[in-house]
Order: structure tokens, then sequence, then C-alpha cells
């Protein structure tokens, strides 16, 4: 699963506007055209060749609109006393799927029992362990990375959840 098609899933699951997506990047530290924006959702099949205009969302960019989200959900963080103000910072060293599954369960505010809850929507039943070890740090020693598999069915629970 690309990190377009993340993008993808999420707008739909959602219901995100081309404005908002826009504005969700900006809060994430990425300027973007709605044009560009436009151009990361174009849907490539594998036997396809993308076309010109295509752009191609890396772990930096899906990074920065995860991070917009949760900005964009739950408003701009109050800085502690001698912290810096602005978008949260980038990494782009962990996971995608893993930082997806983070990113998302910050930005709605959901609790591990709601979680279990999207995913068995979406057709997966996965135990607290099982979640706890996604949601983990790398360096963690029980740190799990997250399959494709495992974000499709969270990203349909989502959809479930929030367009029905």
């Amino acid at each position: 699963m690309t990190n377009n098609d993340i993008l993808i899933r999420l707008r739909y699951a959602f219901d995100i506007k081309n404005v908002d997506m826009v504005e969700i990047f900006k809060l994430g530290g990425m300027d973007y055209t709605k044009e560009e924006v436009l151009n990361m959702l174009i849907k490539i099949n594998d036997e396809e060749e993308a076309p010109e205009e295509y752009i191609k969302c890396n772990n930096k960019m899906l990074e920065a609109f995860l991070n917009g989200l949760i900005t964009f959900k739950r408003g701009p963080q109050k800085p502690k006393e001698g912290q810096a103000v602005g978008p949260l910072p980038v990494s782009g060293k962990e996971s995608p799927n893993n930082m997806l599954l983070k990113k998302v369960k910050i930005a709605l505010a959901l609790t591990t029992e709601e979680m279990l809850e999207i995913l068995y929507e979406g057709g997966i039943k996965v135990t607290k362990g099982e979640l706890g070890a996604i949601l983990r740090n790398p360096s963690h020693r029980n740190y799990k990375e997250c399959g494709d598999s495992f974000v499709r069915n969270f990203l349909r629970g989502l959809t479930y959840k929030y367009r029905a």
C-alpha cells in the first residue's frame, strides 16, 4: 500500500475537501497548492504508468499530513515554557503504517477500545497486546511493524465509522 493510497483512503473516510487537504498539509509544515494535492490523489493501478503530473507521496509528506490532521482535528497545541511554536517535527524514520495508526489515534482522541472496535469493523480481530506492540516506539523491544493488510482493514473500519 503506497502513501498516496493512504492519503486517498483517509480523505474518503473523513470526507475531507480539497481546500481542507491543502490546509492540513500547511498545518503539518508543508505548502502545496490545490493542484499539487490533487496530483497526489491520482489513483494508479500497478500495471499502469503514472501520468506526468502525478506526485509520489514520500514518508515525510505523509507524516506532515498526519501531523496537520492532528492540528486540524484537535486545534493547535499550547506551547510549554521555552518550547518553540510551530508544526510538529517530521522525522520520516518510522514505518508509515505504524505512524498512521498512532497519529490517527491522537487526531481523533481514540481510546484503545475504540481502536479495537474500528479494527473489528474493518474485519480484523486484534488483542490489546498486539495493538500495543504496534503503537510502541520503534526502539522498544516489543515493537511490532504493522502490515499493509492491517492498515487496509483499519482504514476500512474508519470509513464504516465516519461515513456510514
